[in-house]
């Protein structure tokens, strides 16, 4: 038996499963890994990060062999036009444009002979991304890791599965096989995984990270605009990031123009970030983080997931006599 949905034939793979482009965890090397092992490895391209480190990292998934996509924010682009330029360069299969219409991108990416997807967050989102022609809709549950809605994934996987025929994936909270045949079995057409892929060998997450994400239990996120507003980072209000907690984003949620005003709050936040003390600087992760556990290789997380998505789907045969 094998898991095969629409998404087996659009993306050539095996597993209907796509890492999200976490940036800066998902580099050339955890995208390169995930498509190695059958499913589809995602590059995400930080904000902030310099055109040549981008391409380096394009170079690396690119070596693979197997096709890839790059994720990109959609307030990004219209700031750094260029990086749409870079991600065509890269000759990806699919790029995902998220967190603002995706519109203007559409047609020179499908003139390009790339597919592309969009994270949505609510039905306005979904329709939006629907009339600009995107290929794949991303519902993307406020339970996920980093910049995301508020609405959870569950209603809003059903909601976007009832406005379209297209492949829909589903994302936010899902750490398990159980999970991943929970929305396979909904209609989704895979699943969109980020959390669990922070603790592969090859994402670029620093050790103190990784184990503070080990230490962390499902209740130990907070959904903030803390660290956007004390990096300057101008997200959009409606995407608030969720995060582990650190006595930092306690002492500051909800209090942002306390912070901003206070240059002793932001030296503090600069210092931890520059080395890497994660009780007061940030990791984004998601509500799924209290179900990993443990240090693995993207080749060993597919391979669960995909195992145990399987088992489950095969047992619940039994559900209709």
């Amino acid at each position: 038996m094998a898991l095969h949905t629409a998404l087996n034939e659009l993306l050539d793979v095996r597993v209907p499963l796509l890492n999200a482009p976490m940036t800066p965890q998902a580099g050339g090397e955890l995208a390169r890994a995930v498509a190695a092992a059958g499913a589809f490895g995602m590059l995400g391209f930080d904000e902030d990060e310099p055109q040549d480190a981008i391409a380096q990292q394009a170079e690396i998934v690119r070596q693979g062999g197997t096709p890839f996509g790059i994720g990109l924010a959609a307030w990004v682009l219209a700031r750094r036009p260029e990086l749409l330029d870079l991600a065509i360069a890269a000759r990806p299969a699919l790029v995902s444009i998220s967190f603002g219409d995706p519109a203007p991108y559409v047609a020179r990416l499908h003139a390009a002979g790339i597919l592309v997807a969009s994270q949505v967050q609510n039905r306005a989102w979904a329709r939006a991304a629907l009339d600009a022609g995107v290929d794949v809709l991303v519902a993307q549950g406020t339970e996920a890791g980093g910049h995301t809605g508020s609405v959870g994934t569950l209603p809003l996987l059903q909601l976007v599965l009832e406005m379209t025929r297209k492949p829909v994936l589903a994302a936010g909270g899902i750490a398990t096989g159980r999970g991943f045949a929970a929305v396979l079995a909904a209609g989704a057409a895979g699943a969109w995984i980020g959390t669990p892929f922070l603790l592969a060998r090859e994402s670029r997450t620093a050790d103190a990270a990784r184990a503070r994400i080990i230490a962390s239990d499902e209740t130990q996120t907070i959904y903030t605009s803390v660290y956007d507003r004390v990096q300057g980072k101008p997200w959009p209000k409606e995407f608030g990031g969720r995060a582990l907690r650190n006595a930092f984003v306690e002492r500051w949620h909800e209090h942002e123009d306390e912070m901003l005003a206070s240059p002793q709050a932001l030296a503090e936040f600069r210092e931890a970030k520059g080395t890497g003390d994660y009780t007061r600087a940030h990791i984004y992760a998601g509500q799924s983080v209290g179900a990993i556990h443990a240090i693995e290789s993207a080749a060993e997380i597919v391979a669960r997931f995909e195992r145990d998505a399987e088992a489950r789907l095969i047992a619940c045969r039994a559900l209709l006599g």
